[in-house]
């Protein structure tokens, strides 16, 4: 492994969505966005919801895929400890796959409905839409 990459692994209920050697990640925690380098101090704490950006180290072998990479999360833990992070989620949406119009009509469908869970989930696709309107430069 080289020193300036370490090892990711995004896991969901599905099985492995990736696991590669990355040079930064961005993930959203419960409180916040937190940023991972190599030979960050240990850390532990509970997965929020939004978008998730890993960036590939450069390939070892000809035709592995490099660079930037992103999927949206939802609930979970983040692990970093040794130069491994370990990122396990209930959900995990490779951006590509993000389809605004679907995300605006489940949106429209959770409106009328109220309690603290249809809040929340409110919240979670007002965050995916966001993400899928800022990859078709469309912003906020």
């Amino acid at each position: 492994m080289a020193s300036n990459a370490f090892q990711f692994r995004l896991i969901t209920p599905q099985g492995k969505v990736l696991d590669a050697q990355i040079t930064s990640a961005n993930v959203p925690a419960h409180d916040g966005m937190i940023g991972f380098l190599p030979s960050r101090a240990p850390i532990v704490t509970t997965l929020g919801y939004g978008p998730l950006s890993v960036t590939l180290a450069p390939a070892l072998n000809k035709g592995d895929p490099t660079g930037p990479r992103s999927y949206y999360v939802e609930d979970g833990f983040v692990q970093m400890v040794n130069n491994k992070l370990t990122v396990l989620s209930t959900k995990a949406i490779p951006s590509e796959e993000l389809v605004e119009s679907e995300i605006k009509n489940e949106l429209a469908a959770t409106e009328s409905k109220s309690g603290a869970d249809m809040s929340k989930r409110r919240d979670t696709l007002r965050a995916k839409l966001r993400m899928a309107q800022s990859l078709s430069g469309k912003g906020i």
